[in-house]
């Protein structure tokens, strides 16, 4: 593993319990951070892999806005300052423009937006407080473009995350705090296996099917994805905020040739 200097880096990740935001943790942890808090709603998995890492599990419901608002405040006291932030967390649940009901909706923006613009918030507030320069990576999704018609709310709220991402770095740059994204194509990881056999009825083959109709016979894998995070966090992205990288092998635009 290419490993990115993390040896200052105290970091927070929501939804690192497993997939995506676990490998960003093991990203971190392989370029020399000592100082990190893991957060997942299923405290068996979390502590789990906490021990795995060597890090700190807190458990948190990104459903509560106020309790994920109270785990930043938490890690930020029990690791003695946050300097990095990692939003990994959120649900696909499905929905289209002609069947997604209100509590639907609502519940998608909350998980997706609400709580994730409210983790922001008071870790660039705690951050100021103490001068502290800081990095943020939001997981984001190419469905922010348009998405599957079945992926309505979802779409839209992560459609909104990446205006907030954006937002905030312009905010947030003259307190050396940067913001960026990362727009995520396909995953294979353990949540959409689940999602896949939940909502689409997949066999044990889904992914090797699923990965031969790829143009690079693969799906985005969790670990390409967390070296970028990691790069995104460390200081060695130097001034990079406000950016949204396109992590797919599907080129937004593009057209039949």
């Amino acid at each position: 593993m290419t490993t990115i200097p993390h040896h200052d880096t105290s970091a927070l990740i929501i939804g690192g319990t497993e997939g995506l935001g676990a490998a960003i943790a093991e990203h971190l942890i392989a370029g020399g951070c000592t100082r990190m808090v893991i957060a997942g709603r299923d405290s068996v998995k979390g502590e789990a892999a906490a021990a795995k890492l060597g890090a700190t599990f807190m458990p948190v419901d990104l459903a509560d806005t106020e309790a994920v608002v109270a785990l930043v405040d938490a890690a930020d006291a029990h690791l003695g300052g946050l300097n990095a932030l990692a939003v990994a967390g959120a649900t696909t649940e499905r929905g289209s423009i002609l069947n997604t009901t209100p509590e639907s909706f609502d519940r998608v923006f909350t998980i997706n937006t609400r709580s994730p613009y409210f983790a922001l918030q008071r870790f660039a507030q705690n951050a100021v407080a103490a001068g502290r320069p800081a990095s943020v990576v939001n997981i984001l999704t190419v469905s922010a473009y348009v998405g599957q018609s079945f992926l309505s709310p979802y779409a839209a709220s992560k459609a909104a995350l990446t205006n907030i991402t954006r937002n905030a770095a312009q905010a947030l740059r003259s307190d050396h705090i940067r913001v960026n994204g990362i727009n995520c194509g396909w995953m294979d990881t353990p949540g959409e296996d689940r999602v896949q056999r939940a909502y689409h009825g997949a066999g044990d083959d889904w992914l090797a099917l699923a990965e031969a109709d790829q143009p690079m016979g693969t799906l985005v894998k969790p670990d390409s994805v967390a070296r970028q995070a990691s790069l995104m966090l460390s200081p060695v992205s130097g001034v990079m905020t406000g950016a949204i990288v396109d992590f797919d092998q599907h080129v937004i635009g593009a057209l039949p040739e």
